[in-house]
């Protein structure tokens, strides 16, 4: 097996053990299972968690030890324009470690905004082939080129995703395609929203258009299977969560709203990624932090500050020293574990805290998911801040997730 074959099958296993409920029936465990495998490629081209929403919370500073988990890698670069200390970047995905990594390259080599520009920011330009093999493949690792220059399962080379939109693949950016086409189905085109001149015209466009959208009986159906809901990196566990007591379509109705009628879609690039599925290629398009052209040179001078592993958020701060950081960032990725996978992430986080540690996750409903199922031990080491999390979770322009929680280290 080559190397780059067994550091995938690798992740793939990590992803298996942090997905499949091995206590659960026999046809959750398959469910579980087939969200894995999906799981094991590309599934955010861009993260959905917002940055400017984060970093008002956490309170990042010149002092700050982050500890993140990687997706899209967006959110650990636009961190750095708070100039933290340093940022630990993990993830079990192997096709997200080679895109950070990738990412890395082009902020550090590709130093003329109008290149890096479009070659991450529009990323499908038929010149980003070549930009890759002259500027960017020599400063790559072996692993990280052996997959941009692999094939994906129906034989296209992965680097040619930036030649025709690396934000329409992955599993979410497939999910976003085929959501268009459904609405397309009933004459709606998702665009449409992203020429509102203001929230007045985005609440019109919505609750006329895409509104009716979710009474239909096809999009009730499809929304009623938790396999529908993979390609949002939704896996079965999270799914019930999601739902709670409310039919999913009618979840994912209010969700949407929020995504388009709560925040104007000129400061809003989830809004482009959901509606237009790219970012806006005019110069006033919004952009996630580390991409805007003001703070690119900062971002570029940090960098180093990033060390980006393969590996468990666990299991690497099990391997860190006590008082090792004072910021974590969990995603929703708590949505997915055991009770006994919870304790054992706070007894890690709670053993490597710095005064003032603060831990910031989302989760797909509304409340907090830690009391009953983290021992009262541990949570009495933390206060829930929920005016804090209640301002976070208003704030965050993804608008896909119940609630953004922020956990602070009592004195």
């Amino acid at each position: 097996m080559s190397g780059t074959a067994s550091r995938t099958a690798s992740g793939a296993k990590l992803i298996e053990n942090a997905v499949v409920r091995h206590e659960t029936t026999r046809g959750a465990r398959l469910l579980d299972r087939a969200f894995a495998l999906a799981f094991k490629g590309l599934v955010y081209a861009q993260i959905w968690e917002d940055p400017v929403a984060d970093m008002a919370a956490l309170k990042i500073g010149p002092q700050s030890r982050i500890i993140t988990i990687a997706s899209g890698g967006c959110n650990a670069l636009s961190y750095l324009t708070a100039d933290p200390a340093a940022i630990t970047v993990v993830d079990l995905n192997t096709a997200h470690i080679a895109l950070n990594k990738l990412k890395h390259a082009a902020i550090r080599h590709l130093t003329d905004y109008a290149d890096l520009h479009r070659f991450i920011a529009e990323a499908d330009h038929p010149n980003n082939l070549a930009t890759y093999h002259d500027r960017l493949a020599p400063h790559l690792d072996e692993a990280t080129r052996r997959y941009w220059e692999g094939r994906d399962l129906v034989g296209r080379r992965r680097i040619k995703a930036f030649t025709k939109g690396i934000y329409k693949h992955g599993l979410l950016g497939n999910f976003i395609g085929f959501a268009h086409k459904v609405a397309r189905l009933y004459r709606i085109d998702p665009r449409e929203i992203l020429g509102a001149g203001s929230l007045e015209d985005q609440r019109r466009v919505f609750d006329e258009r895409f509104a009716p959208i979710f009474e239909r009986k096809l999009v009730r159906w499809l929304t009623n299977h938790p396999a529908s809901l993979f390609g949002l990196g939704i896996p079965p566990a999270q799914y019930d969560a999601l739902a709670g007591e409310r039919r999913m379509a009618d979840v994912l109705r209010a969700r949407l709203e929020k995504l388009a009628c709560h925040f104007p879609v000129n400061d809003n690039y989830f809004a482009w990624q959901a509606f237009g599925r790219g970012y806006g290629k005019s110069k006033e398009a919004p952009l996630p932090p580390y991409l805007q052209p003001d703070n690119l040179p900062m971002v570029r001078e940090r960098l180093d500050r990033i060390d980006l592993r393969h590996a468990n958020f666990t299991h690497v701060l099990a391997a860190s020293a006590a008082a090792s950081f004072d910021r974590y960032i969990l995603l929703d990725a708590q949505d997915w574990m055991t009770d006994e996978q919870l304790t054992e992430l706070w007894t890690q986080i709670t053993r490597t805290a710095r005064p003032g540690a603060r831990v910031l996750f989302r989760t797909a409903a509304e409340p907090s998911l830690l009391p009953g199922r983290v021992p009262d031990a541990i949570l009495e080491e933390w206060e829930y801040r929920i005016e804090e999390s209640q301002a976070a979770t208003l704030a965050d322009r993804s608008s896909i997730y119940g609630g953004v929680h922020l956990y602070v280290l009592k004195d």
